[in-house]
């Protein structure tokens, strides 16, 4: 059960308690580091004032922990990557251990977490939560049916083969003949149900495409391979209506890739130093090309029916096409993060976007809406 929040004072004036946000992060995706640093950046930005903090992070292994110490433990440092271990803090069983909480923040990255399981626990439980509902974060963790959505809305996608979990194994032949009748190289392989670039390898040579299914496979049995499409990645935060009104989308940005000296934006790349990426908030596009990227980045946000908040990302072609690549349902959220920065350039700043975020979960009821 939750306590909810009392109104700003009671009748002899006292001020309200603080609504208490339960930040639940790490969990057992590969992208367990990069949530423990997404949580350390909403930690260190909240503001104090008008929330109470409830750290609770969840290791590899699935044990539910109340750590101690500050957010500097979770943060991205050098090569190190954080990790939430049993020996952080208190285990528990239940988050009614941890007392009562008014709203849930799972700032949690991949399967188990951001695939709509975690959404579905705090459904039953009737406990109020930030960002997308069960159906939207699965179709948003599976890239195989957000663009089969995608498509269906109408909206432009690249051509894509699927190998599903036992193709590799009886008829490798012709996955191979498939991709090579199908699509044009380079092309792009990848896990398709994990983020952060985990597993995603470019082939320019088909040659090499036996290694890249087996990489992407190691992280997820299904597989995705997609077409390379020459442009540019630009990318757009959207962020859900208050009561009622449609979806709000920022200023577009743009990730720029030492192509000499790096592939692709790989996950070396996003989260590691001596990155050969760059970000860029706001976009340096066209008028019109950064009103079409934001109207797309809106109409995918609504396609999936998300909530709450979302990335979008897109290529904007020579041409100046925009082609749909995926939504992120519970992006990289750091204060240095795409999402934020998007914002940021936009003029909400990272402390307003996480109360933004906070308030919009506390104001949509649970269950079927």
């Amino acid at each position: 059960m939750t306590e909810q929040p009392q109104p700003d004072s009671d009748q002899q004036g006292s001020p309200r308690r603080r609504v208490r946000v339960a930040i639940v992060f790490g969990g057992r995706s590969g992208e367990h580091s990069i949530s423990a640093a997404t949580a350390a950046g909403v930690m260190r930005s909240i503001d104090r004032e008008a929330y109470d903090v409830l750290p609770v992070g969840i290791t590899r292994e699935g044990r539910w922990v109340l750590p101690g110490g500050d957010a500097s433990q979770w943060e991205l440092g050098g090569s190190r990557l954080p990790e939430v271990t049993t020996e952080a803090g208190r285990e528990i069983d239940s988050l009614a251990e941890a007392g009562p909480v008014d709203v849930v923040f799972p700032v949690l990255h991949g399967p188990y977490g951001e695939d709509g399981t975690i959404q579905g626990l705090l459904e039953l439980a009737g406990v109020p939560y930030v960002g997308s509902g069960v159906l939207a974060s699965a179709v948003g963790m599976d890239k195989q049916y957000m663009k089969l959505v995608f498509a269906g809305h109408g909206l432009p996608v690249a051509p894509y083969v699927v190998i599903r979990p036992g193709d590799w194994e009886r008829r490798q032949a012709e996955v191979v003949e498939q991709v090579a009748s199908t699509l044009r190289l380079p092309v792009f392989v990848k896990p398709a149900r994990a983020g952060s670039s985990l597993g995603v390898t470019r082939v320019d040579d088909l040659a090499d495409l036996a290694d890249a299914v087996e990489e992407a496979r190691f992280h997820d049995p299904k597989v995705l391979v997609e077409q390379g499409v020459e442009g540019r990645e630009i990318e757009c935060a959207v962020l859900g209506g208050r009561a009622g009104d449609p979806p709000r989308a920022s200023v577009p940005g743009e990730i720029v890739v030492d192509h000499d000296a790096a592939r692709f934006y790989d996950f070396e790349n996003k989260y590691l130093p001596d990155s050969h990426a760059r970000t860029e908030a706001p976009a340096d596009l066209p008028d019109d090309v950064a009103e079409r990227v934001r109207e797309i980045a809106v109409a995918a946000f609504e396609a999936v029916s998300a909530e709450g908040l979302a990335r979008v990302d897109s290529f904007v072609t020579p041409e100046g096409e925009v082609l749909l690549n995926e939504i992120n349902t519970m992006p990289g959220f750091t204060p240095i993060s795409m999402y934020s920065k998007m914002w940021e350039a936009s003029g909400l700043p990272y402390t307003d976007l996480v109360s933004e975020l906070i308030e919009l979960a506390l104001e949509r009821p649970t269950g079927l809406r």
